[in-house]
């Protein structure tokens, strides 16, 4: 895995294009992937059935997609990663997500959060950071991936 790149606390001045982390990782287990079942109401069989899954073709169970997305952008993955010393205005939004791989129950998830843009806003008070998040399994093999932007405060300004 790469070195972490992306300071702690850190400001709009030390947070540079191309800088990158790595979470630690995060296990799917039986208990995740039910209460996420339970939550989007995402009962079909390939979820919840293993001979359905099997028939199918899979090793196990087959995880919704959308899991790996709330992991990746939620809490348990990215947080640790872009602790800030400026406050947080907001998530404003993800785009071009996409499902690369399947996540099975018993996964270990890890994400590589690289930043690719970071811009000012015109009365220099805030700024809008662009990351792209790449939700890796076990294996290092990328599953997900997209672009998730969020704006920040400038404690100093």
């Amino acid at each position: 895995m790469s070195q972490n790149t992306i300071p702690l606390d850190f400001t709009f001045d030390t947070l540079e294009v191309g800088q990158k982390s790595i979470s630690g990782g995060r296990t799917i287990s039986d208990a995740d992937h039910n209460l996420y079942m339970m939550l989007t109401g995402g009962w079909h069989p390939i979820h919840c059935d293993v001979e359905y899954a099997r028939e199918a073709g899979l090793d196990g169970l087959l995880v919704q997609g959308t899991l790996g997305l709330a992991m990746s952008l939620g809490s348990h993955l990215e947080a640790p990663l872009l602790r800030s010393a400026d406050p947080l205005v907001g998530a404003l939004g993800v785009k071009e997500w996409t499902y690369l791989g399947p996540i099975f129950v018993g996964d270990t998830l890890h994400i590589e959060v690289e930043i690719v843009d970071k811009k000012l806003t015109s009365d220099g008070k805030r700024y809008v950071v662009d990351r792209q998040i790449t939700l890796l399994n076990q294996k290092g093999k990328a599953i997900q991936k997209g672009i998730a932007r969020s704006m920040w405060r400038r404690a100093d300004a």
